[in-house]
């Protein structure tokens, strides 16, 4: 109860309660609008939060994460555009029941299942936290390094089909991380005799290079939409006690959300995908998925909120980030060198409960706002592509300029910008590249530490945590291995049979 009460003095503070409001509610509109997402926002607002204290700058960086996706739903339900990546799969019941007139129906269910998700993950998380606070503490350096690599081959095979250049993006951001002076000897490395590369390549810099700018091209490029605007009757307050009455598609669904958001790499996409699978599965109707269903849909939106709050996990107890936007929070840590790992719940339990209760309000305040105010956010879907393309250029640029007074941090944002540009419109992934510049600065720490304690590899595996771990990443590699050649076989087979029936 001391530690609750420690928690509750944090949160009740005048700076924390604005930063909950802001994040909840500027969240909410952020996803709200096409093309823009929570990932655009964090990146532009990185640098503002240097300047606050830890907690402030996290609740408000929390609050975008996780309403956003509240916000998303809308679009996504009522003009087929998501308005956030996650929410693509809300388009394919929610927008098939607005065109059979059933908008405010499937809104409501978004919502109700969104608030759901998102406090059955963060009470789960806080019944955890005392698990955590003890197995935190069993974490060395060479579990720490193996959990980096572990989150490293998840991050690779978990993007199907593009595993080389998955492989190859992560690799990049790795050799980034080591360019300029490394942190054990302070030598120059990969500077070329260059003095503005002794800093570094800057993660902050990479990020809006590569999420922000790259976003804004996008939008100029791609020019504006001509978007009727949405027509929306009826209430919104029945979509939770809808929702009440599917405990066997919102409780998995929140299940699956937690369990991966927890696993570095995997996030909302393969939650989701298992959650909506799942719940076809058990259904007494799937022939109605994707054409409408209700179960569908409360099933995405379900896992994809159940996800933040979970992510937090390895960020807060391994200070291993799962994916670019747990990455971006890092930074704050980094910043008020407050650093994330088994001492945070060792020493500052306090601070990581007063996170989790941020998260259940940020779901509260998220949810009453969109019960009153949904239509009138319907008028930011109208919002022009290149308006917001400029908006995301000139806030993106003040932010990098920010950082550091420094035009060449400026000029690299451009390169990296141009770059991520390239990639969105081949449709490759960038995630990789942020998570490489990450995880690599922590393995190469942990990795040097480790090497003074440990004469052969086996060292490395023989305490407990330790060998689970490397059993993990073999499994992992193994399966996948198996999994890949499991789909040849199939498609050999399923090619043999065309020509058999072409014949």
């Amino acid at each position: 109860m001391e530690v609750l009460y420690s928690s509750l003095e944090l949160i009740a503070r005048v700076d924390v309660i604005l930063a909950l409001l802001f994040g909840a509610l500027g969240g909410v509109v952020i996803g709200a609008i096409p093309g823009v997402g929570p990932a655009i926002a964090i990146a532009i607002l990185l640098p503002a939060t240097f300047a606050m204290e830890p907690i402030v700058g996290l609740t408000l960086l929390l609050g975008i994460y996780g309403s956003a996706m509240f916000g998303g739903a809308i679009p996504a339900i009522l003009c087929n555009t998501p308005g956030t990546a996650v929410n693509a799969l809300t388009t394919y019941d929610g927008y098939p029941m607005t065109r059979r007139g059933e908008a405010s129906r499937a809104l409501a269910l978004a919502y109700g299942a969104s608030f759901l998700g998102g406090v059955i993950s963060v009470l789960a998380l806080i019944l955890l936290s005392p698990v955590l606070a003890k197995v935190a503490p069993m974490f060395g350096s060479r579990e720490i390094f193996l959990a980096c690599v572990l989150g490293a081959v998840l991050v690779v095979i978990t993007h199907r089909g593009q595993h080389m250049i998955a492989g190859f993006l992560l690799c990049l951001g790795i050799f980034l991380s080591t360019i300029g002076m490394e942190p054990i000897l302070y030598t120059k490395r990969f500077t070329f005799g260059q003095s503005w590369l002794a800093s570094g390549v800057d993660l902050i810099v990479v990020v809006l290079g590569l999420f922000a700018l790259s976003q804004a091209f996008v939008l100029l490029v791609k020019g504006d939409l001509k978007v009727a605007e949405p027509k929306l009757q009826g209430g919104l307050f029945s979509g939770l006690k809808e929702v009440l009455k599917m405990p066997k598609v919102f409780i998995p669904s929140s299940a699956f959300g937690v369990f991966m958001g927890i696993i570095p790499g995997v996030g909302e996409f393969l939650a989701q995908f298992f959650s909506y699978n799942f719940a076809q599965k058990i259904s007494k109707h799937p022939e109605k998925f994707g054409r409408g269903s209700a179960e569908g849909l409360v099933a995405s939106e379900t896992a994809n909120n159940a996800v933040p709050a979970a992510a937090l996990i390895p960020l807060l107890a391994l200070g291993i980030p799962g994916e670019a936007l747990t990455a971006m929070m890092l930074t704050v840590f980094y910043v008020h060198n407050v650093i994330p790992g088994p001492q945070l719940f060792t020493h500052q339990f306090d601070f990581v409960l007063a996170l989790y209760i941020c998260l259940l309000l940020l779901n509260v305040l998220a949810l009453l706002f969109l019960m009153f105010s949904s239509k009138w956010l319907l008028k930011v879907v109208l919002i022009p592509n290149r308006f917001l393309g400029m908006m995301i250029l000139v806030l993106s640029f003040v932010g990098v300029y920010s950082l550091r007074n420094s035009f060449s941090d400026c000029v690299m944002a451009v390169v990296f910008g141009l770059f991520g540009f390239i990639l969105k419109r081949l449709d490759l992934p960038i995630v990789p590249i942020i998570l490489g510049m990450v995880l690599g600065g922590i393995m190469e720490i942990k990795l040097r530490t480790s090497l003074p304690r440990i004469d052969t590899l086996i060292d490395f595996v023989d305490r407990p945590v330790a060998a689970v771990l490397f059993a993990l990443i073999i499994s992992s590699l193994v399966l996948h291995l198996l999994s890949m050649r499991g789909n040849k076989n199939a498609t050999a087979v399923n090619e043999m049979r065309e020509a058999d029936a072409a014949k």
